[in-house]
């Protein structure tokens, strides 16, 4: 435990000083807050840009951030620091995904003020579990990368379909149907009714399938890479 908090704290020390990684937290509740309060049209659905982004930022955030922070430890030989001071790879990616999902957690409590209070629960528990699913995903990316740049060019795709294609499914039923194995377009959906009624037994079943498929590829990229 206190190795994994001497990682933590040295995630805090650095965030101020990658602005990459630091507006990836700052970006997406400071644009639901404005686009709420000051975009109206027509007909628009309750909290509309509210969900919206934060389908996005699950999709987004944590993925780029976690793998950004491991392919770039890695090529700057830190992570080799961390090992000789007896660090442990387990310790080092709990102290990453700890980090990560509390500044991703902290971003939708902002977020979470467009909800009522009876939504607030709901909303968070879901945004929590889609945190954990991306930043194992961004761990992996980064683990398999040999550099930061690598990483960059491996995690854009991966991002631009979590992020978009639930956004997309929104406007064209064939994306709808292609869209509907990724667990964020999950989250869009139960974001309609904010119960998990709204996605029903599928839905729940498809984002089970794809927490079990990310442990799966983490753990077998981990064994193969390492963090050396």
């Amino acid at each position: 435990m206190k190795n994994i908090i001497t990682v933590i704290k040295k995630q805090i020390r650095d965030t101020f000083k990658n602005k990459t990684v630091l507006i990836q937290f700052v970006m997406f509740p400071a644009l639901t807050l404005i686009m709420e309060n000051a975009v109206k049209f027509d007909d628009m659905p309750e909290n509309f840009f509210a969900k919206l982004f934060s389908v996005m930022y699950v999709g987004m955030a944590p993925l780029t951030s976690a793998a950004a922070i491991i392919s770039e430890e890695k090529e700057k030989n830190t992570l080799r620091v961390l090992m000789m001071a007896n660090v442990k790879p387990v310790e080092y990616l709990a102290g990453i995904t700890a980090y990560v999902w509390s500044l991703c957690m902290a971003g939708a409590l902002v977020i979470s003020t467009c909800f009522s209070s009876e939504e607030l629960p709901f909303y968070l528990a879901v945004m929590g579990a889609g945190f954990v699913i991306s930043i194992l995903i961004g761990s992996c990316v980064g683990i398999f990368a040999k550099n930061q740049m690598t990483s960059t060019s491996l995690v854009m795709p991966v991002m631009m379909v979590l992020s978009f294609a639930p956004m997309l499914a929104m406007f064209n039923d064939n994306i709808k149907k292609v869209a509907f194995v990724f667990f964020t377009q999950q989250i869009r959906e139960s974001f309609g009714t904010m119960s998990f009624d709204a996605i029903g037994t599928k839905g729940i079943s498809v984002i089970c399938i794809n927490a079990a498929l990310v442990f799966v590829l983490f753990f077998i990229t981990f064994r193969k890479k390492g963090l050396q």
